[in-house]
């Protein structure tokens, strides 16, 4: 079920609708299964970080700057924006709480995030120097987002997403959708999409 997920999501990236927002993330049939869908593309990304830390260095810079590319545009830039900005906001008009609840929580779980990506960041600019302080702070804040947003995923995939459908009726599930496609076409850009998929298949083949 979930490869197939992966597919659409793969077919329709990148397409630019038209006034009727008739393509795109209106072939799946609710906003949950987009934002699965793009939890497995990340997974895939996660893993590859993950090889990343136990490979040298110096042979492995420019899949380093890919990754946290990928980490910081799509899965922070499109993902968690689109949960933030649309998602959340929707189910919390249903009553699923954010304050003292799992909204909340999420929204705590991406700014810790964020919060490692920026030291990952940091200390990749360094360790292109060759100093073991930074590779050793590259890896440490890599492992530590990897257990972050692993258990994250899972927490939204098992517990949130599940809440939201069941409070959220078929056609404002519709809706979420077109409001996607809207969010990637005018904050993201056409073919931005497209472009960080393909780059999650180049890191897996570049570190397997």
């Amino acid at each position: 079920m979930e490869a197939t997920l992966v597919e659409k999501l793969k077919g329709v990236a990148g397409k630019t609708c038209g006034s009727d927002a008739s393509c795109g993330h209106h072939q799946f049939e609710k906003a949950t299964e987009v934002l699965s869908a793009e939890h497995r593309i990340i997974e895939r990304v996660l893993d590859a970080v993950d090889r990343l830390t136990q490979a040298p260095l110096e042979t492995s810079l420019e899949s380093w700057k890919k990754a946290l590319d990928f980490i910081r545009t799509f899965a922070d830039g499109c993902h968690h924006h689109k949960e933030e900005k649309i998602f959340f906001p929707a189910i919390e008009e249903h009553g699923i709480p954010r304050s003292g609840g799992p909204i909340g929580m999420m929204l705590m779980e991406h700014e810790e995030g964020r919060e490692y990506v920026k030291s990952m960041v940091a200390a990749l600019a360094l360790a292109e120097t060759n100093t073991e302080a930074a590779k050793e702070k590259l890896v440490q804040n890599a492992k530590a987002y990897l257990r972050l947003l692993r258990e994250h995923i899972q927490k939204e995939d098992e517990i949130l997403f599940r809440m939201a459908d069941d409070v959220l009726p078929a056609a404002e599930q519709k809706e979420i959708l077109r409001t996607f496609e809207e969010h990637e076409s005018t904050e993201v850009g056409t073919g931005v999409h497209e472009k960080y998929l393909e780059i999650a298949r180049e890191l897996e083949d570049s570190v397997r």
